[in-house]
C-alpha cells in the first residue's frame, strides 16, 4: 500500500483498525509512534548495488486502554510526517511488537487495513544457480532419484 492509498482509505473511516495476517485485530487502543523514511543501500548476493526506500510506521500498545486514535488524527500524523517522507508516495511497511519486532506489508480491505506477510528471498537467483535447481513440485512428485537424475 502506497501512502496516497492510506490517505484516502481513511478519509472514509470512522474508525481505525489493523488486522494481522492471523485475523486477530490490534487492540483498539494501539498507538502510532513512528512515522518514519527507512532508506536501504546493500550489496545482493549476485553483487548487484540496490536502493529502497520506505515509508516505516511502528505500532505499538500500552496499558491506556480508553486511547483510540481517530483516522482525522491519523491523517494529522502523516501531514507531519511529510517533512521527513518528502512527496513521494513510498510503500508502507510496518512494524509491530510480537516476540519480536514484527514487519509487515500493509492493505487495506474496504474496512480494516491488514497487515500482511513479508518473505525473504535471493534477489539474484540466476547469478546464485537457483533458478536452475528448482525442481517444479510435479516433476518431485514423481521423478525417481536416481543418480544425476537432479532431485537428490
Amino acid at each position: 500500500m502506497k501512502i496516497s492509498e492510506m490517505k484516502q482509505s481513511l478519509a472514509g473511516l470512522d474508525a481505525v483498525n489493523f488486522r494481522l495476517p492471523t485475523g486477530d485485530y490490534l487492540p483498539s487502543h494501539f498507538h502510532v509512534t513512528e512515522v518514519g523514511l527507512v532508506s536501504k543501500h546493500f550489496i545482493d548476493c549476485g553483487g548487484v548495488e540496490r536502493r529502497e526506500t520506505v515509508a516505516n510506521f511502528q505500532l505499538w500498545e500500552a496499558g491506556d486502554y480508553d486511547h483510540r486514535l481517530a483516522p482525522q488524527k491519523f491523517l494529522h500524523i502523516l501531514k507531519l510526517s511529510e517533512k521527513i517522507l518528502g512527496s513521494e508516495d513510498l510503500d508502507i511497511e510496518v512494524e509491530y511488537q510480537q516476540d519480536t519486532i514484527g514487519k509487515f506489508g500493509l492493505a487495506f480491505d474496504g474496512t480494516d487495513f491488514v497487515l500482511t506477510p513479508k518473505q525473504t528471498a535471493c534477489l539474484a537467483q540466476d547469478a546464485c544457480g537457483i533458478a536452475e535447481h528448482q525442481i517444479a513440485l510435479p516433476q518431485l512428485q514423481t521423478a525417481c532419484c536416481t543418480p544425476g537424475g537432479g532431485c537428490c
